[in-house]
């Protein structure tokens, strides 16, 4: 009898098995003639012989009029169980979050600098960069406290490329799993170089995926007043800034650092990819980031102290945003300009070197070669320069660097 059963159950798993090939086929077939459709600008919904959930499942067409699947994603459990963090890698994170509160309430006196690519689109280049800017954190680690911008998701006014992990191969064919299997193991080099990863979250679903390898997070100026974002920012286990709103408004970010210290519970995915309800505690280290608007610059010393006024009438005393915040020298406060961008750096070390108080960091969109190109297919770019935003080439960045930590040295002789 037990042979018999356990004859069934091996039956039984092959039959799964192969049902599962099947399906796998299926969806390999599907996408490819979903592609074919879209090219020849047809309405991929009705390609012929193509199989639909909706048909298998017996549920009405109307309820996916606009929308057809592409391949499955793996759970965020398979991919962080097949990507793990090394032991070496999960102390650096742990350590540099740490380190990062401490600057945030006071009790770090060196100067947050969260510097990088505008975006990552050659994972050669973004090592290389690591590489480059782990023998900067080791020179000036003792007065500054480094750590890398990796950026894989970039929200758009319009439309245009939206990051590595939506589409990896610069070529508009979109293979998000690719995309978020490349970014993870960029992030697992960049902690392999001994440098702790920034990053900010756009998509509600991929930080489940590479939010355990980020040590700093934001939420940009067009999702700063997100319900989704500011629920989602309660629940990561990192320091995470609010960037104030395009229009210049910094109330949304104090309301976005206040919501997000709040307990919240809203739709999202566990472990396994399940859809869910998600319960989190909510985030006490969040803190406002200047970015300038579109209406002009706003790191100036009066912004400052106005946006800091606002900050402490309005969040409870002994919040991470009543100590200070981070001013981004590009966006809005540079006109996307890398040359400015490095002069707004520039004044603020001098400012440093003062004593003003208030300012715990600064950003910097940095790269290997200055300025940017048109975004192509990697084989056509040029190594080490940007496909989004400007930035300042990495010679300046150096320079940059070390006028930063002379400013922390004379702060603290001051």
């Amino acid at each position: 009898m037990g042979n018999a059963e356990n004859k069934s159950n091996g039956n039984l798993g092959s039959d799964m098995a192969a049902g599962q090939s099947e399906r796998d086929l299926d969806d390999v077939k599907n996408h490819a003639a979903f592609q074919k459709a879209l090219k020849n600008d047809e309405n991929p919904l009705k390609v012929a012989g193509v199989k639909r959930w909706e048909d298998e499942a017996g549920v009405n067409r109307i309820v996916n009029r606009r929308v057809f699947e592409l391949e499955p994603l793996p759970t965020p459990a398979d991919v962080l169980s097949n990507m793990p963090l090394s032991a070496e890698a999960t102390d650096l994170v742990v350590r540099s979050r740490n380190e990062i509160r401490d600057c945030l309430y006071g009790k770090d006196d060196r100067l947050l600098v969260i510097a990088g690519p505008c975006s990552i689109h050659d994972p050669q280049a973004a090592l290389d960069y690591a590489h480059r800017l782990a023998k900067m954190k080791d020179e000036l680690g003792d007065r500054l406290l480094i750590v890398m911008r990796v950026y894989f998701e970039k929200p758009r006014t319009t439309v245009g490329w939206k990051g590595l992990i939506n589409d990896p191969d610069l070529d508009g064919s979109h293979n998000i799993k690719k995309g978020l299997l490349l970014a993870r193991k960029i992030l697992l080099g960049v902690l392999d170089e001994g440098v702790a990863a920034a990053t900010e979250f756009l998509e509600p679903t991929s930080p489940q995926y590479i939010s355990d390898v980020v040590s700093w997070g934001v939420i940009g100026a067009r999702n700063t007043e997100s319900q989704i974002h500011r629920q989602l920012s309660s629940g990561l286990s990192m320091p995470i800034g609010f960037k104030n709103a395009t229009d210049g408004s910094v109330k949304a970010a104090i309301d976005g650092c206040y919501t997000a210290t709040q307990q919240h519970t809203f739709f999202g995915i566990d472990h396994l990819g399940r859809a869910s309800a998600v319960e989190t505690l909510g985030n006490p280290d969040c803190h406002v980031v200047l970015r300038g608007s579109s209406h002009g610059p706003n790191y100036d010393t009066e912004s400052v102290q106005e946006a800091m006024q606002s900050i402490r009438g309005e969040m409870p005393e002994g919040a991470a945003a009543c100590h200070g915040l981070i001013i981004d020298c590009s966006h809005g406060n540079s006109g996307k300009d890398e040359i400015r961008q490095a002069e707004v750096a520039r004044e603020l070390a001098g400012r440093i070197a003062t004593g003003e108080p208030d300012i715990t960091g600064l950003m910097m969109e940095s790269n290997i070669l200055g300025g940017n190109q048109p975004a192509a297919p990697l084989s056509q770019l040029e190594y080490g320069k940007s496909i989004t935003d400007k930035c300042i080439a990495w010679p300046e960045t150096e320079r940059l660097l070390r006028e930063l930590a002379n400013a922390v040295d004379v702060r603290r002789g001051a």
